[in-house]
């Protein structure tokens, strides 16, 4: 009997759709392609001066130079627990803390040490791309429940209520959402949080996102919000986006002290410890003041109005204002059989892909985050390439017929 050449668990895992279409557009603009990319959710600012210099200090000390905890250094630990008292309201002991190579990881640690195979994860749609590939490799099940743009991509009680079975073991929360940038109301996320606690029910809170929110909307966590969830909640974050540390790869769960204790055995074989130079430069950030995301806050509301302006304009896109994170998610399912270029895409991904080829501008189709019929763009780049590629989107969709 010939087995095959990869695993059946891993061969099943889809590409990180965001990753591919940022890898392509930059192979295209490599090759003198004038191409604009709003795939990846990355800041273009660089990441600030004082937080390079706290990285460049530890790199000259040789107690950096060797393996340090696997769950992270203590000092790191410590300030991650008041960081997020500070912006959380949540208190916890610096042994609640596990300190992970990026939040992806952290996503991964998480479902890897709460699932056993067929428990259920109800998933609220569009959701990040990476979060069902996570769910699948720890044996779970996600389950979808879609919120679309008449309801804000906004799930309710009764959604999450219908898709409830006696497999469901717990429910994933992100308020500021990636992809849609919406944000949950507090009354909303203390129902929601009263909801999952009355069902036994366990909460991961992906809180990535919490300092970009506009309009005056505040963040709201689900752990301090809805008290009754007790110790059945785990927390996600990271420094990437806040501080435009991207490439730094630094994340964290906070939990309860069984699960962490778990999640670092699991790490300890898995990587052992982060660079200890990236953990200290995220010490600085995370202990530091917050001015830099304030400046680049600004930035991107500024450049979230244009977008949403602009593609509104477009015969055929419906795009909710977004209130956090730095992407619009428009739906566009008002052009799909349309003539477009001699073509009549039926998919979000064919038009995508028909927007690459022929105006070279690189979105990431709604398959990649659940159901077809919508794009999604981050503005999280510079203003003048925003203006520029959302000019020639609205110019080429114009011709639809």
């Amino acid at each position: 009997m010939t087995s095959a050449r990869v695993s059946q668990r891993i061969g099943s895992i889809a590409e990180s759709a965001t990753l591919a279409v940022d890898a392509k557009a930059k192979a295209l603009k490599a090759a003198g392609r004038p191409v604009i990319g709003f795939g990846a959710g990355e800041p273009d600012f660089p990441t600030p001066d004082y937080i390079v210099e706290a990285a460049i200090e530890a790199a000259r000390q040789p107690r950096f130079h060797r393996y340090s905890p696997a769950g992270g250094l203590p000092e790191l630990k410590q300030a991650i627990a008041e960081k997020t008292l500070r912006d959380s309201g949540y208190e916890a002991s610096a042994s609640q803390v596990l300190v992970t190579n990026g939040g992806k990881q952290a996503v991964y640690n998480t479902f890897a040490t709460l699932l056993d195979p067929g428990d259920e994860v109800l998933l609220p749609t569009p959701y990040w791309t990476t979060y069902p590939e996570a769910i699948r490799l720890a044996g779970g099940v996600p389950v979808e429940v879609f919120a679309g743009p008449e309801q804000g991509y906004l799930v309710t009680v009764d959604q999450l209520e219908a898709a409830i079975t006696e497999r469901t073991k717990v429910l994933l929360f992100v308020s500021p959402s990636n992809p849609t940038g919406a944000v949950y109301e507090p009354a909303q996320v203390k129902e929601i949080g009263e909801w999952a606690a009355s069902k036994g029910l366990w909460v991961v809170t992906d809180e990535i996102y919490e300092h970009l929110t506009y309009d005056g909307v505040p963040f709201t966590s689900i752990a301090t919000a809805a008290p009754a969830l007790g110790d059945k909640v785990v927390i996600l974050n990271g420094v990437a986006k806040t501080y435009a540390m991207t490439g730094w790869r630094v994340g964290w769960m906070i939990g309860p002290a069984d699960v962490i204790k778990a999640a670092t055995n699991l790490q300890s074989h898995a990587t052992s410890n982060v660079s200890n130079v990236s953990q200290m430069a995220a010490l600085a950030a995370v202990s530091g003041p917050l001015d830099a995301v304030e400046e680049m806050k600004v930035a991107f509301d500024r450049r979230r109005r244009a977008m949403v302006e602009r593609l509104s304009s477009i015969e055929g896109v419906n795009c909710p204002t977004p209130h956090g994170a730095f992407y619009a998610y428009p739906d566009v399912r008002g052009l799909l059989g349309k003539e477009i270029a001699g073509v009549r895409p039926t998919t979000s991904a064919q038009l995508a892909a028909l927007i690459l080829d022929k105006v070279e501008v690189a979105i990431v189709p709604g398959e990649a985050f659940g159901p077809s019929g919508f794009v999604r763009l981050s503005y999280a780049l510079g203003d003048d390439d925003l203006a520029e590629g959302v000019g020639r989107i609205q110019e080429f969709l114009g011709t639809a017929r």
